[in-house]
Order: C-alpha cells, then structure tokens, then sequence
C-alpha cells in the first residue's frame, strides 16, 4: 500500500500511465504523483519537474522523506528542460490551463524524442490540447471525465499514430467535447455541457446587445457553432 494520498484527477492520470515506464511529471508539485505511482507498481522512475521555489522544496522533502531518491529525481526549471531526450518514456502533465500545457509541450517538443505516451489533464482548455495533439501526431487514445471538489476534469491519454483516427467525421465536435467522451456521454459529461450551454446562452444574449463589431460577430458565431454542437450531442 502506498502513504501517499492522491486526488482522484491524479489517480486517473496514474491509470494512463504505461506499466513500467520512466515517466517526467511536469509541474509535479509535492510529487505527490510521481511517489505514488512508483509506490503502486506502476512505474520504475521518474524525473518531477517543477519551477517554484517552494513546491519545488516541498517535492524534494516528500521523495526524502520516502526514501525514494534513487528512483524520484527532483530538478528546478522551466517545463520540458528538465528532461534530456531519450530520458523517459511518458510525460504527465496536469492540473493548468490547456494553453499553457499546449505552451509546454510546444516548446518543449525536442525534449519528446523516445517519449511513447502523453498524459495531459487541462483544468480549462482541453479544446487547445487536442489541437495540439493532432498537429503534432499524437493520437488521442482515451479520455476520461471526473467531478472532484466541484470541479470537472477531462484527463486526456495519447501515443503518436494517427492524429485524426479517434474524430471521423466531425472534428470539430470532437475537438470541443472529447470524441470518446461524447460517445461515452456519462453523467458528468451531460451536466458539464448542460452548463457549457446555459453559459455560452448567456454570452451570446449579452454580445447581441453589445456594438457588434467585427470581433465580435466573429465570437458569436463560433459560440453558436459550439452551441450547436453541445445541443447535436446533449
């Protein structure tokens, strides 16, 4: 058993995880995630990233404190620099914003050489990381969705392959919502996207009212195209 306790957002990324990789958690914090996932049987190291002073110190303490030094390497620095090419196999990424995620992974990408899996979870944004991912040949594998602290999370699973394998004939749709996520259409889906709706109603009444000016008719219709898409799939 582990002594490590995880969120369940985290506990699901650790689930995407290959057995036995060399993982790189990025922003890893306490290396609460690192920890556990070698604790657990599922990896065999990792490198925890981080670029704050002080989880940065909070991280180094937790891998002293298990006596898992040989096996945790905690190093300071900026995203991706804190791997060298070839180092791991599967890079984890969790808990920001899509667009900074999509940010590191784009400037990181030299760092991505021997890496086989990416395990991304965007708190907002997951529209910008399945961009990413298709312009970069990765291939979304998998995809779960979870409430945790009233809070939704999209936990996102991809190896290279093929980019456009997973969305068929509606892209765009699945860019937005998830394309297994909208087959699986659980209940956290529904009342994530039943939220999306009302909100984006919302925007596009106050936009009507508004001067519209180009920009503005530009926003408002893609807001009524992801409107419609939600509606097509709710």
């Amino acid at each position: 058993m582990t002594t490590v306790k995880l969120s369940n957002r985290l506990k699901q990324a650790v689930e995407f995880i290959p057995k036995g990789a060399v993982i790189a958690d990025i922003g890893s914090d306490h290396a609460y995630l690192p920890c556990y996932a070698y604790e657990m049987g599922y990896i065999k190291g990792a490198v925890a990233g981080e670029i704050t002073d002080g989880p940065f110190q909070s991280a180094l303490n937790q891998v002293k404190n298990l006596e898992l030094n040989e096996k945790i390497s905690v190093r300071k620095g900026d995203g991706l620099e804190v791997i060298s090419k070839g180092e791991v196999d599967c890079v984890v990424i969790a808990g920001m914003g899509g667009a900074l995620i999509t940010n590191i992974l784009e400037e990181g990408k030299h760092k991505l050489e021997g890496v086989t899996r990416l395990v991304l979870q965007p708190n907002i944004g997951a529209r910008n990381v399945r961009k990413w991912l298709i312009n970069n040949d990765w291939e979304l594998k998998g995809e779960h969705i979870l409430e945790e602290d009233g809070h939704i999370y999209e936990v996102l699973m991809a190896d290279r392959g093929n980019p456009m394998s997973p969305y068929g004939d509606a892209l765009e749709k699945g860019l937005l919502l998830g394309p297994f996520l909208r087959e699986e259409k659980n209940e956290t889906f529904i009342k994530k996207w039943i939220h999306e709706e009302s909100h984006l109603e919302r925007i596009i009444k106050q936009l009507e009212k508004s001067t519209l000016t180009q920009e503005n008719l530009k926003r408002k219709g893609e807001m009524e195209q992801d409107l419609k898409s939600i509606r097509e799939v709710l």
